[in-house]
């Protein structure tokens, strides 16, 4: 008797589980099904699973395929399995390749091509749909973003749009999607929400199209440059009733939310500084440092330096002020934004021509945080305070590229989960474009 075996979480289940299991099923004699538990997804960085294991499992019974059905709880679980029951041939999907190729050692890896327009039809008696997202724009921050979407439950890439046919094909083919597109109407027709990772300055007039057409936006920062189209945008959104969200990664990550809380609970007393550091020295021909309207470094690093300096001391500073090192092209290479609050001070510091310690540092009147490099990336922190034995280091996970955390609380606000937006909230993005505004007026006025 040939053996197989699969895993997966198979939460709200649809087409596209229903043939894996029927191509596996097809692989040998006997099916055996793996279905994680809700702990071990969430160890693993898998996000938003909406139905309960027991609901999970019998799915999979119904499908007829399964022989037998098991539970994953922990790592390491497969190469027991394969060992325990005997197995001839562990298979998942395609969109895996690759990652189990460890397993060969102990038995046949299969990696099955994915359903790659996946039908919701099994889902209409539920409350939630699969959504169907579409991205905007294929360069490197959207090639992050696809491998981070199968990590989030209820949600499917299902089409790219470029105004450059062949870039969208190219990205098609790279991603296994379907559905690419030049034509915008077209590209509507076929999702639900989109995810925007073209040029800055493009973002605006996307966003509008998309809010218009109701569909949910999800935009790479800085979201827009300036503060009334910031307003514009949101008040779209909420009138055309569709989420907006803008992607500074760092905001969504349980770390830096972690910190926050920390900071709140006057561990380190009243805040009086906050000076956050984000620098990397970029190759001089990249689209960063050649595009003269709207590259530099602090539109392309600056929300994420705004963003703990907003979250800690809020949106009413007194003053603003920005001090530059410009490139012969007039691009900042470097830049300081310094902020004057009623009774404390930050500064945001951005480089992509000059190398800094990528610190934050969080000072009050009872003691500080500091987080080491890349802290936009938060896995750990430490409390330090006067007495060194005081002292009190916090750790925290960030997955591969950090993305799925921001997808997740987006899938959260589509199907209302709850009000993920306290993250980044609306003021806080508006506050954000006004300080872009600011800084571009000023870059254009040396």
């Amino acid at each position: 008797m040939k053996k197989v075996i699969t895993y997966g979480s198979f939460d709200l289940f649809h087409e596209g589980h229903y043939r894996l299991l029927q191509r596996a099923k097809a692989l040998g004699d006997y099916l055996i099904v793996g279905v994680t538990t809700e702990h071990y997804d969430e160890s693993r960085g898998k996000m938003n699973v909406v139905d309960s294991l027991m609901d999970r499992i019998e799915n999979v019974r119904k499908t007829g395929f399964a022989d037998e059905i098991i539970i994953e709880d922990h790592v390491g679980q497969k190469v027991e399995d394969i060992m325990k029951y005997g197995v001839d041939i562990f298979t998942v999907g395609s969109d895996w390749t690759g990652v189990f190729d460890y397993l060969k050692d102990y038995c046949q890896v299969v990696y099955l091509e994915r359903t790659k327009d996946i039908s919701s039809t099994m889902l209409r008696a539920k409350k939630y749909n699969i959504i169907r997202l579409g991205i905007i724009g294929t360069g490197r921050i959207a090639s992050r973003m696809i491998p981070e979407v199968k990590y989030v439950s209820g949600i499917n890439t299902d089409a790219v749009y470029n105004p450059h046919i062949e870039s969208a094909r190219r990205f098609a083919e790279q991603f296994e999607l379907n559905k690419y597109m030049d034509d915008l109407e077209e590209f509507y027709a076929e999702i639900d929400a989109v995810y925007i990772a073209s040029p800055h300055q493009t973002h605006y007039e996307y966003i509008k199209s998309a809010v218009q057409h109701r569909k949910h936006v999800l935009c790479e920062k800085p979201m827009v440059l300036k503060k009334e189209q910031a307003k514009e945008v949101f008040r779209m959104a909420e009138e055309n009733r569709v989420v907006l969200m803008e992607a500074v990664k760092t905001a969504y990550c349980p770390g830096f939310n972690q910190l926050l809380s920390i900071v709140r609970s006057g561990a380190i007393g009243s805040v009086r500084d906050v000076e956050a550091c984000f620098t990397k020295l970029e190759n001089p021909l990249s689209r960063e440092l050649t595009d003269k309207s709207y590259g530099g470094s602090f539109t392309e690093l600056g929300s994420y330096t705004i963003l703990p300096v907003l979250k800690i001391l809020g949106k009413d500073f007194k003053e603003l002020e920005f001090k530059s090192h410009w490139a012969a092209n007039g691009l900042d290479i470097y830049t300081k934004a310094y902020f004057t609050y009623e009774n404390a001070l930050a500064t945001s510091k951005n480089g992509l021509g000059v190398k800094s310690e990528g610190q934050l540092i969080i000072s009050g009147t009872r003691g500080y945080i500091i987080v080491e490099a890349p802290w936009w990336k938060t896995t750990s922190f430490e409390v330090r305070y006067e007495d060194r034995s005081q002292n009190e280091k916090y750790f925290s996970k960030f997955l591969k590229e950090g993305l799925r955390y921001e997808i997740g609380d987006f899938v959260s606000g589509i199907n209302g989960f709850g009000d993920k937006h306290f993250k980044l909230t609306k003021g806080e993005s508006i506050t954000m474009a006004g300080i872009m505004e600011k800084f571009m007026e000023t870059r254009h006025a040396e």
